[in-house]
């Protein structure tokens, strides 16, 4: 049975000691990161930028999106891209090295965006994959601008935390900048359809690890997120009012040559209410070159890892589990 874990197992690490720039604060937050990311890639952040009413109407806008007619959501079906609505039970991760064999397609629905680009951006203007466009619903006034302040302010937030994140890597403060100055962002919001009871192979979302760099859950205090420890250990992830879940993704594992983890995790269909979620997936911009860091490599610790940009491992991993095929069917049905 899952158990609640103790705080030095999911730690509560407050981030505020970063707002004024300090030395001495980075330190602080970088040897807390260090410990969290090379014993479990789990944590939980307070003290952070980003403002409470923001996170309830983003809540909200996940709510009034999921709350329409399916006819409504089927507008704005996942495109290319990866953008756009993805319906219930036509997914799941089969690509993670936790995936499941027996597992079922995932319970829950979701609403896709990434990084809102201009039609003069240079990636839109070659064609890229993963530049857009977002698909955006034109019944709901005020969903894309408060989805676009969220992201930002998550972004903001996020980019405030790579100098300490570095430096718990023994690299300069600044070495992550110039891969971040654009990040390459995934934004989702997920409805999980409360169920009555459990059944085996089920999951709201099924054991996997992230395909980002670090992931940002603004918690809701409905249960659910559960992370695994040691061989077959699932915690329930605690909430804390306020706060975001943060955790791991493969490109950290890869740059770190495997030193910080990518955990696995998984979530449980609700029993008795519904379950939003509103993870925001930072990665770098597409074209970083991910190979491992000068100081997780040596003698003893040769790279683990072919070195390959961010937007090749993206190409795989979206086709391999997330393939807009599946949702592009739901119209001919």
């Amino acid at each position: 049975m899952p158990r609640t874990p103790t705080p030095d197992q999911i730690p509560v690490i407050d981030i505020s000691p970063l707002a004024d720039g300090s030395s001495a604060g980075r330190a602080l937050v970088a040897g807390q990161l260090r410990d969290t990311f090379t014993r479990i890639g789990f944590l939980i952040i307070t003290g952070h930028s980003v403002p409470q009413p923001l996170i309830d109407r983003t809540f909200a806008e996940a709510r009034r999106f999921h709350a329409q007619p399916m006819a409504d959501k089927q507008k704005v079906l996942m495109n290319a891209h990866n953008n756009g609505y993805m319906a219930s039970g036509r997914y799941n991760v089969r690509t993670s090295r936790v995936s499941e064999a027996a597992a079922k397609p995932d319970l829950n629905e979701a609403f896709f965006i990434k990084r809102e680009r201009s039609a003069d951006d240079p990636l839109v203007q070659a064609g890229r994959r993963f530049a857009g466009p977002n698909e955006w619903p034109a019944n709901l006034p005020g969903f894309r601008e408060t989805l676009l302040e969220y992201t930002d302010a998550v972004d903001a937030m996020a980019r405030s935390m790579l100098p300490a994140l570095a430096e718990s890597l023994d690299l300069q403060p600044d070495y992550f900048d110039r891969a971040f100055a654009e990040s390459q962002f995934s934004f989702r919001l997920s409805h999980y359809h409360q169920v009555s009871e459990r059944e085996a192979g089920q999951y709201g979302i099924a054991p996997h690890t992230d395909a980002n760099f670090m992931t940002f859950l603004a918690q809701s205090g409905v249960a659910g997120l559960q992370a695994r420890v040691g061989d077959d250990e699932w915690l329930d992830v605690p909430y804390v009012p306020g706060s975001f879940v943060v955790n791991s993704g493969d490109m950290l594992h890869r740059w770190t040559n495997g030193h910080y983890r990518s955990t696995p995790h998984r979530a449980l269909p609700p029993i008795g209410q519904d379950r939003y979620a509103i993870p925001y997936f930072l990665g770098p911009h597409m074209d970083t070159v991910i190979e491992c860091l000068p100081t997780c490599q040596g003698p003893g610790d040769p790279p683990k890892y072919e070195p390959m940009t961010y937007s090749d491992y993206l190409l795989w991993w979206y086709d391999a589990n997330y393939n807009a095929k599946d949702q592009a069917d739901l119209a001919a049905e």
